[in-house]
């Protein structure tokens, strides 16, 4: 009897080992997934690929489209990922951000951190090899920036930190424009401009609903060091200044109608929606400001792409 249990024992182990594996290794893979932060992610890819169109005048190749995208999101997947590691502590008090895959505990913090740095290598080795060295160091530069600069320096010093840190998320067209010409001019300048100009009404926007958060977590976002009636000044202004540099592209860049137009009625919208936060604000005019600022950039960006087949 001794003999035939040991035999049996086995032949139902297997069983309950076997069920949970599935569930398990796909919960391993959406949190590390979670870790690239992927909707920044594809915003950021969304002002690549019409970088690339304009520096070529029409489409690249789908190669060079292909292997570019690829190289620009491992890179700012991995440094979403570094910046998990490094905000583990603050992201374990936030409510907005304890359910990240570091402080929920389903990545342990070193391994997020190898992932982070694995995904950096392999874009740089990517855009080196397939594309060319210069879209593979601004790609390393912006990550490098958000790491360095922005998440172990800027975020828990300064109230600047969104705005000088934004230079890293202003990164990709450069990179898309470098992958075509091979180098930068005012051009490029002009779309690192516009993504840096609307980082910070983009996330004041969000840092104003979650300002409670930050001020817990010790983080000194323009809301929580100047006030809410400073910030919405602040987002006023840089918002100005976008729209400014958004049609400062229409004569360097010689852009078209479409974009032109585009321009201008996204740029009027996002200043009434911005002004009225100034004027009223409160948590329903700054979540209009942060949903309108999203399908502004993607909008304005698809017009650069869709401009130059437009006679």
């Amino acid at each position: 009897m001794l003999r035939q249990e040991a035999v049996g024992q086995p032949l139902e182990l297997p069983v309950a080992i076997v069920r949970p594996a599935g569930p398990r290794a796909l919960d391993t893979l959406r949190a590390y997934l979670a870790l690239t932060k992927p909707r920044i992610v594809v915003l950021l890819l969304v002002t690549t690929l019409p970088a690339m169109i304009l520096a070529g005048d029409g489409l690249p190749s789908a190669w060079l489209a292909f292997v570019t995208l690829v190289g620009g999101a491992l890179a700012a997947g991995g440094a979403n990922a570094i910046n998990c590691y490094l905000d583990r502590d603050i992201d374990a008090i936030m409510a907005r951000t304890k359910g990240r895959p570091v402080p929920a505990g389903f990545v342990e913090p070193e391994r997020a951190l190898l992932f982070g740095i694995v995904l950096g290598v392999i874009s740089f080795q990517l855009l080196a090899l397939t594309v060319n060295l210069a879209s593979a160091f601004l790609a390393l530069g912006a990550l490098a920036f958000y790491v360095f600069v922005y998440t172990m320096w800027l975020k828990r010093s300064t109230d600047q930190n969104i705005v000088i840190g934004g230079a890293a998320g202003a990164m990709p067209p450069l990179v898309g424009w470098a992958a075509v010409t091979g180098g930068l001019d005012w051009s490029a300048a002009l779309l690192f401009g516009v993504i840096f100009l609307w980082t910070p009404p983009h996330f004041w926007a969000l840092a104003l609903r979650y300002r409670a958060d930050y001020a817990k977590a010790a983080v000194p976002m323009m809301p929580v060091v100047r006030g809410e009636a400073e910030t919405n000044r602040q987002s006023l202004l840089y918002t100005l200044a976008l729209v400014a540099c958004s049609l400062a592209l229409v004569p360097v860049a010689s852009m078209g109608p479409v974009y032109t137009a585009t321009a201008a009625l996204l740029g009027a919208g996002f200043l009434v929606l911005s002004l009225r936060l100034w004027r009223n604000p409160g948590p329903g005019a700054s979540k209009a400001v942060f949903t309108y600022s999203l399908g502004y950039l993607a909008l304005l960006f698809v017009a650069i792409g869709v401009d130059p087949f437009v006679a």
